[in-house]
């Protein structure tokens, strides 16, 4: 007897192959046959017109505060999700010296938009070395597993002290000795390293990120230290500015190390290098012998906007920053005072010190043909008659004003949609070509991060919703999608047990409901320790999710297992014995 049983699902494996009607046995933590079934099992789910489909692999989160009080790992676990990687974009919270936990918890707020006061209250701060970190990580058991990056800020500011928190240039004592940190957490069981190359990513007092305007030397002598443990995948976030020649100094750290280099590929207006000219800079690379993955997002990255998440188009507006500070009460009754409201529609926004961040608080301010409404199953591939721009002049009424009576609806919660990235074109159409290459990547969905302004860790729901069933032109395949959010992830990260279903893979599984799957609206809670807020949204349609052979969701539902730990280093499949 088996103890757990599948049967009648329509399996999509995780190969990209057909998918087929069949059966599969679980026992232990580990699938041991799928296809017909003849024994039984001590517990038994019925697929019958339902996906069976391995769990997905998130390899772009920063759930690195979250995973050390949180078991549930919302909102990534409530959409399929059963491994995550975090520790990306060099911010993290280990090595921490003792009088550098404010610091990297202002690094982690202002990069990411993580609240620092629930980070106060819920870090522990039990460790001091990157594997004293990894040993913390490992007590908490989970709905998930956990895999993360050694953070380039965090080792820069241990070595370098504030001259490291500056962004100054190492001397070659200091770069070895970051290197040898980066080795010795590699050698604990971290799956790679990661660093921050732009201006986006500054701490919650302004300065850039450690490492931002490191020197190749630096970056190719961290690496060095990446490849004499012969694993491990060195991850990037840049704006790729051509002087800086980003990717002849990746191409030739992959080939001489042998190891993988991903990189965030992003379409922006903003971006030096079109993301087109990225794809090409990386084949020629490629071509040459080395490794460089591009990490693609499948919708729109931006920013949802409403009156108490981080940023609305009046958050530079006087009267608003005025009473910033006050509670929601008080600040919901002004809104509701015309007096105010008028007010604050004659004014124009403050701008910020930093020229560089003019652009994006333009945009934020007064880009009404880029922002749109979010209704009750709203399209995040939305048409240019949608935007709030349109909708103002139908209605006769400024950008500004209709946005304000927008976020008013809904007593003060409606949103606002701004794509900033990934859709200069209007529409995701670019996309659809890179979905079938190997030399990328689904990714990008930032779980954990970004609480108050996006909620991209539903991205695989998003992407079985929108472009695999409802989208009008340019779908993906059912059996490519699958593949890219499961295999294609986890073989990036040497992550070799999982995103399959065939025997001696870990029993991460999903049975779907691909007629019903749906997004559902977007909120914001205030649950964080300390009462931080975040954005959350929760998906319909994942019947069960199976962990490490235990269901932990049923019909979006929290269930008691907790299966989930830490990953160390890199994973490969069990020999099992075939039982019938």
């Amino acid at each position: 007897m088996h103890d757990l049983v599948i049967r009648n699902g329509l399996l999509v494996d995780g190969t990209g192959e057909p998918a087929y009607s069949g059966d599969i046995a679980i026992d232990g933590d580990r699938i041991t046959r799928v296809g017909t079934v003849t024994d039984a099992g001590k517990q038994e789910i019925d697929a019958k017109g339902h996906v069976v489909a391995p769990g997905f692999v998130d390899v772009h989160t920063h759930y690195d505060g979250q995973a050390t009080w949180d078991q549930e790992m919302a909102p990534s676990s409530w959409h399929g999700v059963t491994t995550v990687v975090m520790g990306n974009c060099g911010v993290g919270f280990a090595p921490a010296a003792p009088d550098k936990h404010d610091w990297l918890i202002g690094l982690m707020e202002g990069v990411e938009d993580i609240p620092g006061t629930a980070l106060s209250e819920g870090l522990p701060w039990n460790w001091e070395s990157f594997p004293e970190y990894l040993d913390a990580l490992e007590e908490l058991p989970r709905t998930v597993d956990v895999a993360t990056h050694v953070p380039h800020g965090p080792v820069r500011a241990y070595v370098m002290g504030e001259r490291g928190a500056r962004d100054e240039k190492p001397t070659d004592a200091e770069i070895e000795a970051m290197s040898r940190i980066v080795e010795d957490g590699l050698r604990a069981g971290a799956l790679g390293f990661s660093s921050s190359r732009t201006i986006l990513h500054r701490s919650i007092d302004g300065e850039l990120v450690p490492g931002t305007s490191a020197t190749k030397e630096e970056l190719i002598g961290i690496g060095r230290a990446m490849g004499r443990v012969g694993y491990g995948v060195f991850e990037i976030a840049s704006d790729l500015e051509p002087e800086w020649k980003e990717f002849e100094w990746m191409g030739a750290l992959s080939r001489e190390t042998g190891l993988p280099v991903t990189f965030a590929a992003l379409q922006s207006l903003a971006k030096a290098i079109p993301l087109e000219k990225q794809i090409e800079e990386m084949e020629k690379q490629n071509a040459q012998g080395a490794n460089i993955v591009a990490q693609l997002a499948l919708r729109g990255n931006g920013i949802v906007m409403a009156w108490r998440g981080t940023v609305h188009p009046f958050v530079r507006h006087p009267s608003w920053m005025a009473i910033a500070e006050q509670s929601w009460e008080e600040q919901y009754a002004k809104l509701q005072d015309p007096a105010f409201k008028a007010q604050l529609l004659s004014e124009t926004s403050e701008m910020p010190e930093q020229p560089d961040l003019i652009p994006i608080i333009t945009i934020v301010t007064q880009g009404w043909p880029m922002q749109y409404q979010m209704d009750d199953g709203f399209n995040y591939e939305p048409q240019a008659d949608e935007s709030i721009a349109a909708r103002a002049q139908a209605a006769g009424v400024s950008g500004a004003e209709y946005v304000y009576d927008l976020m008013m609806s809904d007593e003060g919660k409606g949103f606002v949609y701004l794509p900033i990235l990934n859709y200069v074109d209007g529409n995701l159409d670019f996309l659809e070509p890179l979905q079938q290459r190997e030399d990328t990547v689904n990714s990008l969905s930032d779980g954990g991060a970004h609480c108050g302004t996006i909620c991209d860790a539903a991205s695989p729901t998003f992407m079985l919703e929108h472009w695999v069933r409802d989208r009008a032109r340019g779908k993906i395949t059912l059996e490519n999608a699958i593949k890219r959010q499961c295999r294609d992830t986890a073989r990036l990260y040497g992550l070799n047990d999982r995103g399959v279903l065939k025997p001696g893979y870990l029993a991460d599984i999903n049975v779907i409901d691909m007629d019903n799957i749906k997004l559902g609206k977007p909120w914001l809670a205030f649950d964080l320790p300390a009462g931080g807020k975040r954005l959350l949204q929760k998906a319909v349609g994942y019947d069960y999710t199976i962990k490490s052979g235990e269901v932990t969701f049923e019909n979006g539902v929290l269930r008691d297992a907790r299966p989930g730990g830490l990953i160390r280093g890199p994973q490969e499949v069990e020999d099992i014995q075939l039982a019938g």
